[in-house]
C-alpha cells in the first residue's frame, strides 16, 4: 500500500468516528438537561400543596359580619381598595364611616392613625354615632381633647386576629382598656358594642367596624 492510499484510509476512518462521537456528546448533554429539570420539578412544591395552603389563609383573612354587605364590590371603598391605603385614608373612601372620618380630622388624628404600624381600630359606624344625643355629639366634636380622648380609646396597639378577640383585654392608645369576648363571628367589645363587620384589613391596620361608639371610664 502506497504513503497516499494509507493516509485516504485514515481519514475516511476519522471522517466515520466524528460523527458518532458528535451524538454521544449530544445525548449526554440531553440527558443532563432532562435528569436537571427533573430534579428542578421534584423538588418544587406541587401546585396542589400551594394552592391548599394559599386557600386556607385566604379563608381565614376574609372579613365577616352582617354589615361587610354594605361595603362596596369595588373601587377605594371596597376591601381591597381599603386594603391598599393607610386606616384613615381607607375609612374616608367607607360610607359608613364618614362621621368617624369628621372626628379624627376634627382631632388632629388623621397622620396619627395613618403613620402608625400594625394596630387594630375599632371603628364606629354613622349609626353607633346617631345613638348619642345631638346634644352631645356635638359637644364632643367641639372638644379636641375630649375628641382625642375618646378615639384613641378605639384603637389597640398591635394586630388583633378574630380568634383574639374570644376573651381578650388590650391596651388602648388611650392608656385604658377594653375587653372582647364571644367567637363564631360574633363578637362584642366592653359587653355593648357589637362588631358588625370585622377583621378588614388596611394597610396599616386591622378595623372591626362596631355599632356603638366606646367610651373611657375616666
Amino acid at each position: 500500500m502506497t504513503t497516499r492510499t494509507r493516509r485516504l484510509a485514515v481519514s475516511l476512518a476519522a471522517a466515520a468516528v466524528l460523527p458518532l462521537a458528535l451524538t454521544a456528546c449530544s445525548n449526554d448533554s440531553g440527558d443532563s438537561g432532562k435528569s436537571d429539570s427533573s430534579a428542578k420539578t421534584s423538588a418544587s412544591p406541587s401546585s396542589d400543596d400551594m394552592g391548599g395552603s394559599g386557600n386556607t389563609a385566604s379563608a381565614m383573612d376574609q372579613p365577616f359580619g352582617a354589615a361587610c354587605s354594605a361595603v362596596p364590590k369595588d373601587g377605594a371603598g371596597s376591601f381591597d381598595g381599603m386594603a391598599k391605603d393607610p386606616v384613615a385614608t381607607a375609612a374616608s373612601h367607607n360610607p359608613a364611616l364618614s362621621t368617624l372620618v369628621t372626628a379624627v380630622k376634627k382631632a388632629g388624628l388623621v397622620d396619627t392613625l395613618n403613620n402608625a404600624q400594625d394596630i387594630t381600630v375599632f371603628a364606629p359606624t354613622n349609626d353607633a354615632f346617631a345613638k348619642l344625643p345631638k346634644a352631645t355629639l356635638d359637644k364632643v366634636l367641639n372638644d379636641k381633647a375630649q375628641l382625642t380622648k375618646i378615639l384613641t380609646y378605639h384603637v389597640v396597639g398591635k394586630r388583633l386576629m378574630p380568634k383574639d378577640l374570644e376573651k381578650g383585654s388590650f391596651e388602648t392608645l388611650e392608656k385604658s382598656k377594653l375587653t372582647t369576648s364571644g367567637s363564631d363571628e360574633m363578637y362584642t367589645v366592653n359587653d355593648s358594642a357589637k362588631v358588625v363587620c370585622g377583621n378588614v384589613q388596611t394597610a396599616n391596620a386591622t378595623v372591626y367596624i362596631i355599632d356603638t361608639v366606646l367610651m373611657p371610664k375616666s
